[in-house]
């Protein structure tokens, strides 16, 4: 187990959610003092477990093409929406990161990006800019699911990099429940290397045909 510094409870206000397709969900916004990063990573906290389970958890790393403008060169956005629905049937948690672009940052996603049109996957181009294939760090995750009161949960995610770290970081990962394969004509390439490159839990040959077709 990895010791880090507390965090607190900052700020607690409720927020209705509402989405383009028209779902719409109250939610409680919690920030936090005392991240070690020093980033305003924020908790969204929906519905209510029932007594006995485990909240469902998701660390959701910002993407501002995605989540906000809908790129289809990537499936952010309709995993965040997924993980918004799921975890607010079953009551829990999701953290909404801010790491943009697998921590690199947003100009350096978009020089990648640029990289991918000349024949890149994403891990290359990372690489080719001098970039880690992923930057992120998952003890400020850690410091709010403590600061909420959760110490054990079941982990909404494909990558099991997020299971590994959060386990050395003191938090009981349970089960890794998987998300849904949001693959489009212009991400199907971007998914294949997730899976190729950080054993990403995804249909590698269904992703093949697609990216055959």
């Amino acid at each position: 187990m990895t010791d880090h510094p507390a965090a607190t409870q900052r700020v607690r206000v409720r927020v209705p959610l509402r989405f383009d397709d028209g779902y719409s969900v109250n939610a409680e916004l919690v920030t936090f003092h005392g991240l070690t990063d020093g980033q305003e990573h924020v908790a969204i906290v929906l519905g209510d477990p029932a007594p006995g389970t485990l909240p469902l958890v998701r660390l959701h790393s910002e993407c501002l093409t995605g989540d906000v403008f809908g790129s289809a060169r990537c499936d952010c956005g309709p995993q965040l929406r997924e993980a918004v629905e799921r975890i607010a049937d079953r009551g829990g948690v999701l953290l909404y990161l801010r790491q943009e672009g697998r921590g690199i940052g947003l100009y350096n996603k978009l020089d990648a990006y640029a990289l991918q049109d000349q024949g890149l996957d994403t891990y290359e181009a990372n690489a080719a800019l001098g970039l880690p294939e992923d930057a992120r760090d998952y003890t400020a995750a850690a410091q709010m699911l403590s600061a909420l009161g959760i110490d054990e949960l079941d982990l909404l995610s494909n990558n099991p990099d997020k299971a590994e770290q959060l386990r050395g970081l003191g938090v009981t990962v349970r089960d890794r429940v998987p998300t849904g394969v949001f693959s489009t004509a212009h991400n199907v390439r971007y998914l294949r290397a997730k899976v190729l490159h950080t054993q990403h839990t995804l249909p590698l040959s269904e992703l093949t045909e697609l990216n055959a077709g």
